[in-house]
């Protein structure tokens, strides 16, 4: 949203943006260094916190999805008196929800305000929210369940089971969220969207012409990406997680190793491994004889793949195979729990990316011409995965088990696969 609102007052710097923050359900990292920042760098950025609300105490705290959903629900209220105080001073001329934010689009069309989405994946996960409802009526069965491939107006055949997470399940109380949402897009005065048009030109031609949404109008699409936070950012709200100096470590190292000769792996802010998944990482890249820089962050303590909770620094002799770091000392290098992404990718020595799939990330390793292997989490991950495969053709999959587990066999297949491949493109004149 802060980006966002930096590109609207490049154009249009007699604006005031305004942006409302309501208490996460969940801790992953803190962001009140970066909003002490951006508050005194650029004035006309405003931030208002919206009251804390309170979760009952059966609320599932392993869902995050439903936690955040709640919390929104519950600060509707919350958004309209802001929204009324704020329009004491200024003339508000649109209101701009995260997809998200849905909840609070009745609050905009109450106060007579034009409501905006901000959909900050690509435009064809959003293609698959458009259409949405359309597959929601044209089966009963679950998404995990079905099997098959679905076609997408705009998309390559999509296999039922790689669907955005939250929807897999039809019984499940977030599927009907989303699918409540995805019937409000249509009803929007537009949806700004973090990507742009020679990424994904069909996609786009499909939701343009209104494909995805075969019975009413489609809203404008406004292509106003990529949108990639710059370094600064990323540091300031994290650098307490890396540890003091452990980015420039980092960097310096890089600085040593040959142009495109390193995989780098990262896979976001919220992505978590097993203690057993970590060890076949590790035991995949040392036999891999490839170089690697790998961000590795503590498992969780339960059974996620999403940090909702505050991380602690991870003891890397104890996660990670007696003796592993000493073998690869020469070829490789572990940096705890975060690296300076953007820097990195960006690097002359980085010559492939492992990552979750993230839009962020991809848009990051796109936009630093890095090719990536794809390794989905959680989220629209498996989806997007598809599109880079698939459509794109700018990344090699990473194979799973039904399970999810990627064995040691096939990170070492794919390390070295994609670092010959990388070889042989560096050879190219």
């Amino acid at each position: 949203m802060v980006e966002l609102g930096k590109l609207l007052l490049s154009h249009q710097p007699s604006l005031s943006i305004h942006i409302l923050i309501a208490t996460p359900p969940y801790q992953a990292e803190s962001t009140a260094p970066y909003i002490a920042a951006v508050s005194s760098t650029i004035p006309s950025i405003v931030f208002h916190k919206l009251p804390k609300v309170t979760l009952l105490p059966s609320t599932d705290v392993t869902h995050h999805e439903f936690l955040t959903f709640e919390v929104l629900r519950l600060s509707n209220p919350n958004v309209h008196e802001t929204l009324l105080s704020i329009s004491k001073d200024y003339k508000v001329h649109a209101f701009t929800m995260d997809f998200f934010c849905t909840v609070a689009f009745k609050v905009a069309v109450d106060l007579s305000i034009p409501p905006y989405f901000f959909y900050t994946s690509g435009v064809a996960t959003l293609s698959s929210f458009f259409y949405l409802p359309t597959l929601h009526n044209n089966t009963t069965k679950s998404f995990k369940e079905l099997n098959l491939l679905l076609n997408i107006p705009g998309v390559p055949p999509v296999p039922s089971a790689d669907m955005p997470k939250p929807v897999l399940d039809r019984n499940d109380q977030v599927y009907h969220i989303f699918i409540n949402n995805s019937m409000y897009l249509p009803k929007s005065a537009g949806i700004i969207i973090n990507s742009f048009e020679s990424l994904e030109p069909r996609a786009i031609k499909a939701i343009r012409d209104g494909l995805c949404v075969p019975d009413g109008p489609t809203p404008p699409l406004y292509c106003i990406g990529p949108l990639i936070a710059d370094v600064d950012r990323r540091s300031g709200a994290r650098s307490n997680a890396a540890g003091e100096g452990a980015p420039n470590d980092c960097l310096m190292w890089l600085d040593k190793q040959p142009s495109k000769s390193v995989v780098f792996l990262c896979f976001g802010s919220l992505g978590l491994f097993s203690a057993q998944q970590l060890k076949e990482i590790a035991e995949g890249l040392e036999r891999s004889e490839q170089r690697f820089l790998w961000v590795v962050r503590n498992p969780p303590s339960e059974n996620l793949s999403v940090a909702i909770k505050e991380q602690s620094e991870p003891d890397l002799n104890a996660l990670l195979p007696m003796g592993f770091l000493e073998r690869t000392k020469e070829r490789g290098k572990v940096v705890k729990s975060w690296a300076p992404q953007v820097t990195v990718l960006n690097h002359d020595s980085i010559g492939g990316f492992v990552t979750h799939c993230g839009w962020n990330s991809v848009l990051e390793s796109v936009c630093a011409g890095v090719p990536m292997v794809a390794w989905p989490l959680y989220a629209e991950q498996r989806f997007n995965r598809v599109l880079l495969v698939e459509e794109m053709k700018i990344a090699l999959p990473m194979v799973e088990s039904e399970t999810g587990f990627v064995d040691s066999s096939e990170v070492e297949k794919r390390v070295r696969e994609f670092g010959n491949k990388v070889k042989w493109l560096g050879s190219e004149p």
